[in-house]
């Protein structure tokens, strides 16, 4: 697309999400949780990933590694056949520094749904850490390590 990513950055979208104080200094990555690649067709939509709402504390390796690595994978995969994506985040509330409204997860998540289907195409586990490993696992074993109810 025409975006220039460049130009933007992560800003808070609504009064309740992090900000950038609450990652300074935290030698924390802002990882996307959906990609701001996938909305570089329309420049309002790729703007739009860059809220905090969006976006979680990952280590550098994950971000730029592994998690990189399946953004790119899906993405090819979504010119071939429509995807639905879902990414989130498992906690077990540690606060990246007291005071702040970061809190780092465990682990990262994403589930590609074909949707006319509905069939799991894939359901990631990454580990939010420096050993860039990724577990495939079945949406039933995700769900029982969530501490929240998953509806897809």
């Amino acid at each position: 697309g025409d975006c220039d990513r460049k130009a933007f950055s992560f800003r808070k979208c609504d009064e309740d999400t992090a900000s950038d104080e609450d990652y300074s200094g935290t030698g924390y990555d802002k990882g996307h949780l959906a990609n701001a690649e996938d909305f570089a067709y329309d420049c309002k939509l790729d703007k739009e990933t860059f809220c905090y709402y969006n976006c979680v504390p990952q280590t550098v390796k994950l971000n730029r590694g592994i998690w990189k690595q399946w953004e790119t994978e899906v993405r090819k995969l979504s010119q071939t056949k429509p995807v639905f994506v879902i990414a989130g985040a498992i906690y077990s509330n540690q606060l990246l520094k007291a005071g702040r409204k970061v809190v780092k997860p465990d682990y990262c998540y994403k589930i590609v749904v074909d949707p006319p289907t509905h069939a799991i195409l894939y359901c990631l586990l990454f580990p939010n850490d420096d050993s860039g490993d990724v577990q495939e696992l079945s949406l039933a074993e995700l769900k029982n390590k969530l501490p929240y109810p998953l509806v897809p």
